[in-house]
């Protein structure tokens, strides 16, 4: 696990390059405190940060390939590279170390652009062809590891985090208009952009090849729900689950450092706890947090589930202050506004886990999988009720008293009939994050809303990529949508960063592509079955963990953020959304106002609206 970073440009060469690669490695120190590499070649230069996790001693970078004209930096993990080595072995290949870094390099040997067809795992490579000048750049399927960059006037810039990127001298980008809209609504910049014009997030499934020729980006993996799986006999596909999954946790063991595992209490972390147990020969040891605000607190259900499964549990329960401390900490260290809440207990329990092992698996990406948001239920419920009902349904959730605990009946309803009335693949992004369109239209002064195009940027870039879905069932349409935004932006960025912060490698077995590629083939029935999220892995986890487990409410990683507005937080709410003048830029700031007011005199719950806000002026601040 590594943080890479580089250039190619024809003005920088020699000592001067390796300077600018020093400088763009110490800025993700955090990504691999370690070992550092690097190689400078003409216009050409690369380097990394290592976090050890398998063969300590050799597995320095970059590393060449047998014919000595290919080199890499590497980030990630390759789980079934023992295999690929063997038939590159049986090819004539020989090898000087026993890292999965050496493999790929000589896979793409081998196979070119081809080789990431091979590829299990998380991963973001490049690669530099000596002879040909040439750089080749790869990111796994899912985007599970990140990687930005910069092409313009000739110079190719690249990295782990937009920090290494703004290393690069001379680059001074500007904050994209676009990317601010984008941000108030998904509460994340969406890939391919980022927060700064003309620096991008290569896209999951994407490769890009960089040479005298320029910059081309192609895709080489595709989520696809067809054609489905159809069997007269539902075990099959439990059977079938079991043993992807079991398969999954087992190659995701590879280590030559401690691995525990996050354990939330929920049916998620508790089955990837179960099948830890079930491959490991030493105690397995897990990981969880709680909160002293019950509502938010799950440490009671990972606990029952670490005695049923008899792990080594590791516990801790947090103040709201321990919470709160964190945040101008982990403010600087964001690259771009991320404005999800559950970053700072996903932080803590990264930073808590760390002080016991390197390397933790986690639940992450089975919600998008198997359906297990209420968001996708909502969507079949809207999809029957009548347009002449909205502004009724709306009117009687307004009326509905504001309750300050995680995911309240009324936050929900509230959520619900906001999203009414919009294009249906819309209305889901506006249910899962902050701000819709006449939430933004009256926030946002006359001088930024001409600066942004006619076209609403949410619009173009869901209604864009909504094209490359293939399936027409109603509810599945929103799943694709969370694994290509949700997925890849918002949970992926956030465990990334979080763990990456402290140093901590976080694998998540449910994303093996050999268990998204059968899940997303399962019939939509056996998934989101009635009011029943998760079917079909729920029937799954009956044979493994307790039933009361599996059929508690989802909760989600909550923080009392809407308790904070009004107490502990209320000065620098007030400090931040209203003092200085960098807001004026773009909002109005009686409607900012009004929102606090709002949401102190409990007049309204304007939690996320206002959290959004305060990390954009935060981050803006910075």
């Amino acid at each position: 696990m590594c943080g890479i970073f580089g250039f190619k440009s024809s003005t920088t060469h020699g000592l001067a390059a390796k300077a600018i690669l020093k400088n763009m490695g110490d800025s993700i120190y955090h990504r691999g405190p370690d070992d550092d590499g690097y190689f400078c070649h003409r216009d050409t230069a690369i380097g990394m940060r290592r976090l050890s996790i398998i063969d300590l001693k050799t597995g320095t970078q970059p590393i060449y390939s047998n014919n000595k004209n290919l080199v890499i930096v590497y980030n990630g993990e390759v789980y079934n590279y023992k295999e690929l080595r063997s038939s590159l072995e049986k090819k004539g290949y020989h090898f000087n170390t026993t890292t999965d870094t050496e493999v790929i390099v000589n896979l793409y040997q081998e196979k070119g652009p081809a080789c990431l067809n091979k590829l299990n795992g998380m991963f973001a490579f490049a690669i530099y062809d000596i002879k040909k000048g040439e750089m080749f750049i790869g990111r796994d399927r899912f985007g599970i590891k990140p990687l930005y960059y910069a092409f313009e006037n000739n110079k190719f810039i690249f990295g782990s985090e937009l920090k290494s990127i703004l290393e690069y001298p001379g680059l001074s980008p500007s904050i994209s208009n676009e990317s601010i809209d984008l941000y108030l609504t998904f509460e994340h910049v969406p890939a391919p952009y980022s927060i700064y014009e003309n620096i991008f997030k290569l896209e999951q499934g994407h490769y890009l090849v960089i040479s005298d020729k320029g910059l081309v980006n192609r895709k080489w993996y595709s989520l696809s729900f067809t054609p489905k799986f159809e069997s007269v006999n539902p075990v099959d596909y439990i059977e079938e689950l079991d043993e992807l999954i079991n398969k999954s946790v087992s190659r995701r063991l590879i280590s030559d450092v401690p691995i525990g595992a996050f354990l939330s209490g929920g049916i998620d972390s508790s089955l990837i706890a179960h099948y830890l147990k079930r491959n490991s020969t030493k105690n397995v040891q897990t990981f969880s947090i709680g909160f002293e605000d019950k509502s938010f607190d799950e440490s009671s259900y990972a606990r029952q589930v670490a005695n049923y499964l008899g792990t080594d549990h590791h516990e801790k329960i947090f103040s709201s202050s321990d919470l709160s401390s964190m945040i101008p900490s982990i403010i600087a260290n964001m690259d771009e506004p991320f404005g999800d809440a559950s970053l700072l207990p996903t932080t803590l329990l990264s930073k808590y886990t760390r002080e016991n092992v390197t390397v933790a698996l986690s639940g992450d990406g089975s919600d998008e999988i198997f359906g297990g948001y209420p968001t996708y239920y909502a969507r079949k419920l809207a999809s029957v009720i009548p347009q002449w009902s909205y502004p009724l349904l709306r009117f009687g959730a307004s009326c509905l008293p504001v309750n300050d605990g995680n995911i309240s009946f009324d936050f929900k309803a509230k959520k619900l009939t906001e999203g009414l009335g919009y294009d249906p693949d819309i209305r889901h992004q506006i249910w899962l994050g902050s701000f819709n369109s006449s939430q933004k239209d009256a926030l946002y002064n006359n001088d930024y809303r001409d600066k942004l195009k006619a076209r609403s940027p949410v619009d173009k870039i869901i209604s864009d990529h909504m094209k490359q879905c293939n399936t027409e069932n109603n509810w599945e349409r929103s799943l694709w949508m969370d694994m290509r935004y949700y997925l890849q932006d918002n949970m992926l960025v956030k465990v990334d960063r979080a763990s990456m912060m402290n140093s901590l490698e976080v694998r998540v077995p449910f994303l093996d592509h050999t268990v998204v590629d059968f899940a997303l083939k399962i019939p939509a029935k056996l998934k989101y079955r009635g009011k029943t999220s998760k079917y079909i892995l729920k029937q799954l986890a009956q044979k493994h963990i307790p039933r009361n487990i599996i059929n508690r409410p989802k909760k989600g990683f909550g923080i009392p953020i809407a308790k904070w507005i009004k107490n502990d937080l209320k000065k620098d709410m007030y400090e931040v959304l209203l003092g200085g003048d960098l807001h004026v830029d773009y909002f109005k700031t009686d409607k900012i106002q009004k929102l606090l007011k709002e949401h102190i005199e409990n007049k309204k719950d304007n939690r996320k609206l206002l959290w959004t806000l305060f990390i954009l002026n935060s981050w803006l601040n910075k």
